[in-house]
Parts: structure tokens; C-alpha cells; sequence
């Protein structure tokens, strides 16, 4: 039976672990800041609750993370009651926060002076993904400790693969938003101009989704746009937390994102409009808002 440490139980970690607790070999241990998530969890999934992210380590043979940001992740594994201070040799530390490729390789450094392996394993999908076990998920690591590590993920993801060493899965992660900025912004101008058109939007997107234009985003959001219902998916305030990684990165590493650049500001304009929490699809609110 695999001991399994789980910490971070939000929108996206809490049905992540879901799916692992309906596997009869996992013995599961959950921590969360907000301490009432993991006994509402506990109660729900069953196995026990952590008070401290180092005591949902302890003895685990996988540790599972899935918080908000970089300052988040350093509090859960670092420090006294982080869970390295509990990493027993040869345990696989597996990070699905999206942060940025400096501190995913800090954290590998980390657990190797524990003689443990640690898997930069940012996701792709949503809430939706989340909660169906659909996930596609990009991992920075070893290697030669790959394939129990994919095991394990297999539980909530349709997809796993590994990019190269430890980074390499958030800079993936970083290509994965990049695209869907400037995906979403065209679909936004593309609704809109139909809109002013006189077309009829649901005929135009079922014709231009079976040629070139077909996305992930066309499919599951022109109606919810369309419609202006902005509560179905990843977060404004998120999405400018994962640009910015994108953007410090670029400066990094001399690429050119023009685009990105442009959508992130349109972003901080439905910030300021109080915009914080509806999904990224609300950018067509910045256009003509009269269907």
C-alpha cells in the first residue's frame, strides 16, 4: 500500500486527490491551510488530516502538491513544518502549482540533499478536468523515477508526459498559457465581429470549428461568451499570475511576446473593472458589449 501525503486542497487539488482516495492501495494523509477543507475532504474521501504539511509527509512515499503560487509553495515545503523537513530517501515530492521554472529547480535541489525526487507537474484542463480524472499534465524530473510518478498521476489525468529535467514541466506550462492567451483574445474579436456582423454566431462557430480556427476554446466556450457567463473556468487573477511567470521567463531567456504582453494588460484592465474572479473567457467584455 503506497502512503500518500496531500497538500493543497483548492478548486483543483481537492478532487485531484478525490481520485487517488477511490484506489484501495492508497493511504492518504491531506493538509490544507484552511484546515476545515481537509477534514471536509477526510469526511468525504476518507484517510486522516495534517496539521502541518511536515506531519502529511511523514513516512509518505509520494507527496502530492497543489497550491496557488510561488510564496504558497515555499510555505508548504520549506521551513521547520514544510513537508522536506519529513522527506524520507527515495520518496517522489510531486508539484502541481504553477510557478516558476527558478523555483522548481530550487525545490529539486532541495530534495536531493534528502535523497529524495521531486517532479515539476504543472496541469492543463480546469476545474472540469479536475474533477473528470481528464488532466493533461507536463512534468519536469528524473527520468529513471518517471514512470511511478506517472502511475500515480494516471489517476486524474488523461495525459502525462515528461519534458525533460527538473523546470522543464512549468516552462511547457508557460508555452500552454501563452497560447491560450492569445487563443482566447482572437475568439473574443472573432464573437465580437460576428456580433456586429449580423451573423448568427452559433452557425458561424459550428462551421469555422470544423476547419483550421478549431480549439479546446472555441469548443467549450464561444456559447458561454456568446451568452456573457463568465463562471465556468480558470480565474482572471490566476491567469495574470501565470502570465507574469510567462513574462519574467521571456526576459530571462530574450523571447519575444508581443501578444502575451497585450492580453496580460487587457487582463489588469478587467481587474481594475472588478473582474478578479470571472473566467479568462471575459476578455470578450472588453469589446462592444452589446450582443
Amino acid at each position: 500500500m503506497a502512503k500518500i501525503a496531500w497538500i493543497g486542497l483548492g478548486v483543483m487539488g481537492f478532487p485531484m486527490a478525490g481520485h487517488l482516495a477511490t484506489k484501495p492501495d492508497h493511504q492518504i494523509t491531506v493538509y490544507n491551510r484552511t484546515a476545515q477543507k481537509a477534514l471536509d475532504w477526510v469526511t468525504k474521501y476518507g484517510g486522516s488530516s495534517a496539521r502541518t504539511p511536515a506531519q502529511a509527509a511523514q513516512d509518505a512515499d509520494f507527496i502530492l502538491c497543489c497550491v496557488g503560487n510561488d510564496e504558497d509553495l515555499r510555505a508548504v515545503t520549506l521551513g521547520p513544518e514544510g513537508a522536506f523537513a519529513a522527506l524520507k530517501k527515495r520518496a517522489i515530492f510531486i508539484d502541481h502549482t504553477t510557478c516558476s521554472a527558478t523555483l522548481a529547480r530550487e525545490l529539486d535541489e532541495q530534495a536531493h540533499k534528502y535523497g529524495a525526487h521531486f517532479f515539476d507537474a504543472p496541469v492543463s484542463g480546469g476545474e472540469k478536468g479536475a474533477q473528470d480524472g481528464t488532466l493533461t499534465v507536463m512534468c519536469g524530473g528524473p527520468e529513471a523515477h518517471f514512470k511511478p510518478a506517472e502511475k500515480l498521476i494516471a489517476n486524474f489525468a488523461a495525459s502525462c508526459r515528461l519534458m525533460g529535467p527538473a523546470g522543464a514541466g512549468q516552462l511547457t506550462k508557460m508555452v500552454n498559457q501563452i497560447t491560450i492567451a492569445g487563443l482566447i483574445q482572437s475568439l473574443s474579436e472573432a464573437i465580437h465581429f460576428a456580433e456586429n456582423a449580423g451573423l448568427d454566431v452559433a452557425q458561424v462557430m459550428d462551421v469555422i470549428s470544423k476547419g483550421a480556427a478549431q480549439s479546446w476554446q472555441m469548443e467549450n466556450r464561444w456559447q458561454t461568451m456568446t451568452n456573457r457567463q463568465f463562471d465556468f473556468g480558470f480565474a482572471v487573477d490566476w491567469m495574470r499570475k501565470d502570465l507574469k511567470i510567462c513574462l519574467d521567463e521571456a526576459k530571462r531567456n530574450g523571447a519575444q511576446l508581443p501578444v502575451a504582453e497585450l492580453v496580460d494588460r487587457y487582463y489588469a484592465e478587467l481587474q481594475k473593472e472588478g473582474g478578479n474572479r470571472l473566467d479568462t473567457s471575459s476578455l470578450i467584455t472588453r469589446l462592444n458589449k452589446s450582443p
